[in-house]
């Protein structure tokens, strides 16, 4: 008996520790003046925050009218009790700190996660979510439609852009038009996408419901992304209010993971396949071949075997490298797409996650091939002949 009563005593000890911490509702918050809306609306918010730690798509406590919406903003819910220098998985508690009355049934919700250590607190986050009084119960959404409700919007077949001024219909058009060709390559169904415009980080931020949150700190640029079944939105905030820094390379690369985890492929034959079909850095892929030659393979013996274990740089500069085995793999990549088609890229890309010798990436290509190791070299050079002529 009394084992089991241990036993008992150490899993409620668990759940309890695992649990939620409860929203904190300070006394000078003027909640609905209904005291039955009231108690619904904060039993309600508590559900919604234990639910963010939760799949997206188990949550029932979003609008269902602006799922994919609340989908990036909750991203930013996960775990965020947490805190590995206090080591401790309930640091930061959830705070209500302003419930304001927009118009009949809605409420902008402010929130924050804080901390207290030797009476010094510490902030994480100040988060804005909105609250809908659906009849017997609250569901919560991003305020990212509300915050943008007065933008421009320009549909492009099944992508939709959202901005203030202007839009590079160029880039645009041309960002749907590749969005295509690379699903059709990798034979995935097209998705509804909306894309949000904006500069920084900080202003794509608030548009999704973040006002503040620690782990930014400093970061200036970014992009936010979501999947709900067949729609995808992306908030942009690098620098692209008018969507005038659309990146092939980082296209493909968002078009593959549409299909299969990128942490799941080889890294540099994607990386392989994103210099063929967008370029890097601006740059397009003749242009990085061109350099390639000039500055890497004028060296007549240069061994490709040891590039493939040894990361090489021969950008201009870190910041914007340029990687030799990543334009090799482009070489093979698009001779095997030539003579086999994208299935046999397909293969390769699938052989396995970046190893220590390659010997996976190895055995792919010999059976895709017959590039195997032992005549890697020679067979490296003749793509490159091949490429320069």
């Amino acid at each position: 008996m009394k084992s089991q009563f241990l036993l008992i005593i150490f899993l409620l000890t668990g759940i309890l520790t695992n649990a939620q911490s409860e929203l904190i509702v300070p006394r000078y918050i003027q909640l609905p003046t209904d005291s039955l809306e009231s108690k619904q609306l904060i039993s309600d918010l508590n559900n919604f925050l234990i639910s963010t730690q939760e799949s997206n798509e188990a949550n029932r406590n979003i609008l269902p009218s602006e799922k994919i919406e609340t989908f990036i903003l909750i991203d930013e819910f996960k775990g965020i009790e947490k805190s590995r220098g206090f080591k401790d998985e309930h640091f930061y508690k959830p705070y209500l700190t302003n419930v304001l009355k927009m118009d009949s049934g809605k409420y902008l919700i402010q929130l924050s996660h804080m901390g207290v250590n030797d009476s010094i607190p510490f902030l994480r986050t100040e988060f804005k979510l909105i609250a809908h009084n659906v009849g017997k119960s609250f569901l919560f959404s991003s305020p990212l439609k509300e915050n943008t409700k007065l933008w421009k919007v320009k549909s492009i077949e099944n992508c939709t852009f959202y901005y203030k001024d202007t839009l590079n219909l160029l880039n645009a058009r041309d960002y749907v038009s590749m969005s295509k060709d690379f699903d059709e390559k990798l034979n995935a169904e097209s998705k509804t996408t909306k894309i949000y415009c904006t500069n920084t980080r900080m202003e794509l931020l608030q548009l999704i419901g973040v006002d503040y949150k620690l782990d930014y700190n400093g970061r200036t640029s970014g992009v936010f992304s979501a999947l709900n079944e067949n729609e995808q939105l992306i908030v942009l905030g690098n620098n692209n209010a008018a969507f005038n820094n659309f990146d092939p390379h980082d296209l493909w690369h968002d078009r593959l993971s549409l299909v299969i985890s990128r942490r799941k492929i080889n890294k540099p034959v994607d990386e392989g396949c994103a210099y063929l079909y967008g370029g890097s850095w601006g740059m397009s892929w003749d242009v990085i071949f061109k350099r390639f030659m000039a500055n890497v393979a004028n060296n007549k013996d240069a061994d490709w075997t040891y590039y493939n274990e040894n990361k090489t740089n021969f950008g201009e500069s870190q910041a914007e490298h340029l990687m030799v085995d990543y334009v090799v793999n482009a070489l093979i990549i698009q001779k095997i797409e030539n003579e086999i088609g994208f299935s046999g890229v397909w293969q390769l890309l699938n052989c396995g996650t970046y190893e220590k010798g390659n010997e996976n990436y190895y055995k792919a290509l010999n059976q895709i091939m017959g590039i195997s190791k032992k005549n890697y070299n020679k067979e490296v050079w003749k793509l490159i002949q091949m490429e320069n002529k």
